[in-house]
This record gives C-alpha cells, structure tokens and sequence, in this order.
C-alpha cells in the first residue's frame, strides 16, 4: 500500500490537465491563474457590501485535482482576491487520511487511491453517490471559531436530512452526523489564516461496501449509512446539492449565492429567497 502526500498546491502554471475541460468548457484551455481571474475580474464573484457566497458544481473529479483547486482558492481567499466559496463535486473511489490519521485504519484499500491531507480526522472513504463539499470561508467574517465552524457545518447537515425525514443528530465528543447509530456524514477541515478547506462528505447512495476496507474516522465499529439506504429508494444528488446550498447559504448569512454549474457555461446569480422557491434546480 502506498500512502500518497497531497499535492501542495499547483506545479508550474497549469492546473492539472486530465478532466478539466468537463469542469467549465467556457475556460478550457485557461491557465489556472488566469482562470481564477477571471472569476474575480469578471462579474462571476460579486464583490459588494452584501455577502455572497459562490458555489461551483463541479460533478465527478479526480480527488487530486480537486485538491489543486481548493489550494489555488484557499490561496486567493487569503490573499482577498475572491469571496466566499462553496465547491460541490463527487469522487471516484479514494480514501483519506488526516493529518494525524493512522495508517493502521486502512485495513484493505484494494487498488484505490490513498492520500495523505491537510485535514483534521482519520481514514475516510470518497466515491460516487456520496456529496462533498469543500467550503473556502474567511472565518472572519464567522466568529473565528474553528470548533464553532464545525458545529456549524453539522447543524446543515441535519437540517438537510430533516427535509427528507431523517432525524439526524451529533454525538457527544466526536465531529459528524449520525442517523440513530450510524453515522453519515463525516467532516474534516483544514484552516490557515483562518480561511477553510476540506469539509464535508454527506453520503447520499454511494457503495457502503467500500467502508469495510478501513476503520472510518479512526472509530473501530462505528457502522456507515446513507440516505438511500435509509430512505429505502434512490435519492436523486441534484435535489440533495439544492437543499445543501440554500441550507447553507441561510445558516451562513448569504444574501445571495452565484451558483455556476459544470455542464453550463453561464452562472446564475440566487437570492436566498429565490433559493427557498428551488430556483436553483
């Protein structure tokens, strides 16, 4: 088994090149820093009084490359180059390890992926039907309060699965969600200059088979479950990554959320209010 490091932000000037014309064709071909940019040049990042929030849809990715990405925004973010954002995508199978992680927990990694981040945390497991999201927030403008930020993000989280009927709840002295006794979301962040990265993993119908190969978040026992599972019928991820954004978007105090989405080359600009009509599907 080998452990991969996490690539530190990006090498040379290009961002990785497989896979990303399907992220937003309207910018393949760009140099990463120019893409960057051109978001913030462009109209795409609103800057102005109220608080935006800018989420991008970016579908399946390659675990390493979205990981360019978040290094390239929490570097811009940092800098106030860009506003708050919200990255929603999906990974082939891969497992993680934080920073402090035992390697000890992948107990059978088969020939997936393993890599070593920057996050708090122990062994997870990323893949298909599962929605993660990577949250590049100035927490001073949130309390900077990194254990706040984590109750926060878990209060979203269950009140997402409260609008499908799902009473979720926290446990005592552990970070994530859980349904009953099992648990289905986890959470890992990063923070540096009190700006975050990482985030959440909230399992919406992915392979549950693939937790068994290692000891999630370090908890020997600890069982994984999902909303469809759960639910006993399919849960469609576009409708989850819509109650996900206005639940958040609310919780977090944005006014307004510019959502740009992979498969478009056009970004949409969304009140909360517009949100809460479902304007974003």
């Amino acid at each position: 088994m080998t452990v991969m490091p996490a690539q530190a932000g990006i090498q040379g000037e290009h961002a990785p090149a497989s896979g990303y014309s399907a992220w937003i064709p309207a910018f393949a071909g760009m140099t990463w820093p120019l893409f960057i940019h051109h978001l913030h040049c462009g109209g795409l990042l609103g800057i102005g009084d109220e608080m935006n929030l800018h989420c991008i849809d970016l579908g399946l990715v390659e675990y390493s490359q979205a990981l360019s990405w978040q290094e390239e925004l929490l570097r811009r973010r940092c800098q106030g180059e860009i506003e708050d954002t919200l990255l929603l995508l999906e990974h082939p199978p891969v497992f993680t390890l934080g920073r402090g992680g035992d390697e000890r927990h992948l107990l059978n990694p088969r020939q997936v992926p393993v890599y070593r981040v920057g996050r708090g945390g122990d062994a997870t497991f990323h893949g298909p039907g599962q929605l993660v999201g990577y949250p590049i927030l100035d927490l001073t403008s949130h309390g900077r309060d990194v254990h706040a930020y984590l109750r926060s993000l878990e209060a979203v989280l269950i009140a997402v699965l409260a609008e499908y009927g799902l009473r979720a709840h926290r446990r005592e002295g552990l970070t994530g969600v859980w349904v009953r006794e099992q648990k289905i979301a986890s959470i890992g962040v990063g923070v540096r200059r009190w700006v975050t990265y990482h985030g959440f993993a909230l399992n919406v119908d992915p392979d549950l088979s693939y937790f068994a190969d290692i000891v999630p978040c370090g908890l020997a026992g600890v069982r994984m479950t999902s909303m469809a599972q759960l639910l006993n019928r399919p849960i469609a991820l576009a409708e989850v990554k819509a109650t996900v954004v206005k639940t958040f978007a609310d919780y977090f105090g944005y006014t307004e959320m510019l959502w740009q989405k992979n498969s478009s080359t056009q970004h949409s600009v969304l009140s909360t209010r517009h949100l809460a009509s479902g304007a974003s599907r």
